[in-house]
């Protein structure tokens, strides 16, 4: 249940591929198909990895975070998030919940589900929308591409984020309250389902940890245009104060919780010890999942994919949280934990450890 984090946005690319042609990726765009070698040109089907949400735009993907997921056999999957969602998409409408790309609140087909379903695993990322998340990378993308350059985002926006962050800590905690509440209306005891919230990795790196120069570079070949003060502020303050935020909801509501703020570390876009795929169109030449980028880079205008894809768990991204998903579930007890990669390691080389209280 949740946002674009969990629905599985930009599912469809394995790792990223320049140069940015429409026609030409490398082998990492999942949905093309029929292609023309010798024309570097294939045919894309994005339906073909985000199945009916692609037409709504809440692209669920073959490859989110629940579909990847070690479960156990003869689990079924049930993906109820979508890409854009806030708290209010997730409420019921008894709550206050608003539907959303045409779909009911998420809780109201949650209530829905449990009548018709032995539910045991309830995963929630949310929040990030609520924030703004989205719009403070925007700002710092519009500050380094602004013409006469120079000009940052970090300055501006501390002060909003104390706000939103108290007021998205309260909304997430309602939330999670909602969600206990359909449980237990259904006839779900407290400890007959797991119900666990996660917070988001971060999609960039450290700006000293960027593979590309401090300059026009970082937007037309690593499609990561943001300062190094920047994104060192996005990494080391912003995600973490997110994580710390989602923590406390879930602390207020006695809910396990999954922190992913280190999960994509030395795999983000633009990140030292990855790099682009380059070669043929067909899958074979793709980049293994220990060598790519884990998060989607930039799109614009007339390059890749779709612009809401930018930024967001690719399908590599989207294997790691499963299976930091699966060392969840399988822990006992189902304690508060941090769940990161291995260096040189691949999605499923994930490695749970114990937070601090």
């Amino acid at each position: 249940m949740g946002d674009s984090f969990i629905s599985g946005e930009a599912g469809r690319w394995y790792g990223n591929a320049a140069p940015w042609s429409a026609g030409h990726r490398y082998g990492t765009d999942r949905a093309a198909n029929n292609c023309w070698e010798w024309a570097g040109w294939c045919n894309h089907d994005p339906s073909a990895i985000y199945g009916d949400s692609h037409r709504n735009g809440c692209h669920r993907s073959d490859t989110a975070e629940i579909m990847s997921a070690d479960l156990g056999p003869g689990i079924q999957r049930i993906n109820l998030a979508c890409s854009g969602a806030t708290t209010n998409n997730v409420l019921r409408t008894a709550q206050g919940g608003l539907p959303f790309k045409g779909e009911e609140p998420q809780a109201d087909q949650l209530a829905l589900a449990a009548r018709t379903h032995d539910i045991k695993l309830i995963v929630l990322s949310i929040g990030g929308n609520d924030l703004g998340f989205t719009d403070i990378i925007t700002d710092c993308v519009k500050g380094f591409m602004v013409p006469t350059g120079n000009w940052h985002c970090t300055p501006g926006q501390n002060g909003r984020l104390d706000t939103a962050l108290e007021e998205t800590q309260a909304k997430v905690a309602k939330t999670l309250s909602d969600i206990r509440a359909v449980m237990g209306q259904a006839g779900y005891s407290a400890d007959s389902y797991h119900l666990v919230l996660q917070s988001y990795p971060s999609p960039v790196p450290r700006g000293g940890d960027n593979r590309y120069p401090e300059t026009y570079t970082r937007f037309s070949t690593g499609g990561c245009p943001l300062f190094d003060d920047d994104a060192t502020w996005a990494r080391d303050s912003v995600v973490p104060r997110i994580s710390t935020m989602l923590k406390k909801a879930a602390q207020e509501e006695n809910t396990p919780f999954l922190d992913l703020q280190d999960a994509f570390d030395g795999k983000e876009v633009c990140s030292i010890g990855t790099t682009q795929a380059t070669g043929k169109s067909t899958p074979a030449d793709r980049l293994p999942g220990h060598q790519a980028e884990w998060v989607r880079f930039l799109i614009t205008a007339g390059s890749q994919g779709s612009a809401q894809e930018s930024i967001h768990p690719n399908a590599y991204g989207q294997q790691a949280l499963g299976h930091c998903l699966t060392l969840h579930w399988h822990q006992q007890p189902h304690d508060a934990v941090a769940c990161r990669s291995t260096p040189d390691g691949g999605p499923q080389d994930m490695k749970l450890q114990q937070t601090r209280p």
